[in-house]
């Protein structure tokens, strides 16, 4: 199982948030690449990256942090975050991810995704399902849709799509543990590959993760606040 640890961009900074509340903002880092080098030293390979000014204003703002990352290091970075065109994903391509994550553009221009997985492929276009109570939401989390997450992956599976992200809204950055119940009916119902996000607290979670089947976990918080140690992680990804 993939240990991805994740950044979220705000004003070129490290944060997190807690919800997906911005008025919950907790800077951890100044600098995102010197967090990028710190995961790379410990024997982690994938990175998510997350432009939050991107998916506010529904356009890529951070690509310089991509590209300074991308350069500097050789962590395989999946980005997400406003991208809402074509250019926006050449943009991020072209700044060295190597998968980039439709959420909100999944919901709302659909047909517009289905063209992206074509031209790109299936595992090069992450479906991200962020979810609360099971709907998805999309615009940053600000705005409801009224799909369930389970429809939605299968709809998106049909065409293609081969690595989800889930994120439960309501545990992200909670550090409550995961939405485990939720992941596994994702998982009995469809065949993609389920990378786990929000609530991962604790090292055990990640074990739980392993043992239910996902693909890989993203983790953000946990590691900020020292609940889990890159140590661990490492540990985790040696065994």
């Amino acid at each position: 199982m993939k240990i991805i640890p994740a950044i979220d961009i705000i004003d070129g900074k490290c944060v997190r948030l807690s919800k997906g509340d911005y008025n919950t903002k907790k800077i951890y880092n100044e600098n995102p690449l010197e967090a990028a080098k710190e995961f790379e030293s410990f024997g982690i390979q994938f990175l998510h990256l997350v432009d939050l000014d991107g998916a506010k204003s529904k356009h890529i703002v951070n690509q310089k942090v991509l590209e300074k990352i991308a350069k500097e290091t050789s962590l395989h970075i999946d980005f997400g975050g406003g991208l809402k065109t074509e250019k926006d994903i050449e943009t991020a391509f072209n700044s060295g991810a190597k998968q980039i994550t439709i959420g909100s553009i999944a919901v709302q221009n659909p047909e517009f995704c289905f063209r992206l997985i074509e031209k790109y492929g299936g595992d090069k276009i992450i479906l991200g399902a962020d979810c609360q109570n099971k709907i998805i939401k999309t615009s940053g989390w600000l705005e409801d849709s009224d799909q369930d997450v389970i429809d939605f992956i299968l709809n998106y599976q049909k065409k293609g799509i081969r690595n989800v992200i889930c994120t439960d809204i309501l545990k992200d950055g909670m550090l409550e543990g995961a939405s485990t119940e939720l992941y596994q009916e994702i998982l009995e119902k469809t065949s993609v590959k389920l990378v786990a996000s929000g609530g991962i607290s604790c090292i055990e979670d990640v074990f739980l993760m392993k043992k239910i089947g996902c693909a890989g976990t993203i983790i953000g918080k946990a590691i900020y606040e020292g609940k889990i140690t890159l140590k661990e992680l490492q540990k985790f990804i040696e065994n």
